[in-house]
Parts: C-alpha cells; sequence; structure tokens
C-alpha cells in the first residue's frame, strides 16, 4: 500500500480499521452466555426426552405440581412460570390428551382446579423418570466433585443474588416476568 507521509487522512483510518477489528479483552467469564447456552441446551433435551413419550416440559410440569396439591389454574401458572395464555393452551392440550381436566374447586366455587387423571399421574411418573434421567446426564458430564459445586453454586445463585429480575425504568422488559421455583 503506497502511503504518503504525514497524512492525517490515512492514520484516522488506520486508527478506525484497528478499533473496529479488535473487540476489547474480557476480564470476567462471560456468565450470561454460559447459562444461556447451557440452559438452551438442557431446554432442547428435556424436550426431546419427554416427547418420548408425547408430553412437553410445561405440559408435565404443570401434571407435576398440580399433583402436589390441589390448585387452581392461576396457582399452577404461577408455579411453572406461565402467562395465562399458555396455562390456557397447556391446559387444553392436557385435557384433550386426556392427562388432566378442569373441575370446581372445593375451595373456592368460582375457581378451577385442574385434577389429574390416572392417565396423568402415569405420565408424571414416567416424565420424572425422563427429568432424573436428563438431569443426570448432566451431572455425570462432570466429576463428582463438580457436579457438587455446580448444584450448590447455583442454588444459591437462585436463592440469592439471581432471586429476582433486574428492574429497569428504561430497559425493555422481558418475557419472563415470575421466577421459577427450585423443583421441577
Amino acid at each position: 500500500m503506497v502511503r504518503l507521509a504525514d497524512n492525517p487522512i490515512a492514520d484516522l483510518f488506520d486508527t478506525l480499521r484497528a478499533m473496529s477489528t479488535s473487540a476489547p479483552t474480557r476480564t470476567v467469564a462471560d456468565m450470561s452466555y454460559l447459562l444461556t447456552h447451557a440452559g438452551y441446551v438442557l431446554s432442547t433435551q428435556m424436550t426431546a426426552a419427554l416427547a418420548e413419550i408425547g408430553l412437553t416440559p410445561r405440559g408435565y410440569c404443570v401434571l407435576f405440581h398440580a399433583l402436589e396439591a390441589e390448585r387452581t389454574q392461576i396457582e399452577l401458572a404461577e408455579i411453572s412460570d406461565l402467562d395465562k395464555t399458555t396455562m390456557v393452551v397447556t391446559v387444553d392440550e392436557l385435557e384433550r390428551a386426556g392427562l388432566a381436566e378442569r373441575r370446581p374447586s372445593g375451595r373456592d366455587r368460582r375457581a378451577r382446579i385442574i385434577a389429574v387423571t390416572k392417565a396423568g399421574e402415569r405420565a408424571v411418573a414416567d416424565g420424572s423418570k425422563i427429568a432424573d434421567r436428563v438431569h443426570r446426564g448432566v451431572l455425570d458430564a462432570l466429576s463428582e466433585e463438580q457436579a457438587g459445586t455446580l448444584v450448590d453454586a447455583l442454588t444459591e445463585l437462585s436463592r440469592g443474588y439471581l432471586a429476582q429480575p433486574a428492574l429497569s425504568a428504561t430497559a425493555p422488559s422481558v418475557r419472563r416476568a415470575r421466577q421459577r421455583r427450585l423443583s421441577p
């Protein structure tokens, strides 16, 4: 490349080229990427595994929590971290599959509970084995010490520093308004 001495325009382009081709050096691991990527891949593995028995992770989660106690559709939506529309679609799918049914609540006649059918109970039992298998696969990819440390660290973060989403008046809102419990 031919270069003229004392050419401020050429010097400016050299400076801009250097700035655009080198990213700043990271000094801390990119936790956003690591947690998001691992969560995404785990989610796809769980989705594929539960599909073997005709369930989705959402459907499994709703059925699982509906078996724990008599709960209304609204309570289950909150526990399962689902918005109202997604919850209605999920329960409709579970009803069509014969895994759950809406019934009047014994506590509040205006409310409807989601009751799990016998087929739904079997689906939850099978789904729990599948969920355990998928989670075991993740933990088995690590040494026993690393697996214990990972579970402890994620549990601590979920209960502490990362327990609540950050609120910002200027940042765009994200879909997740509710927080998930640490169980399925």
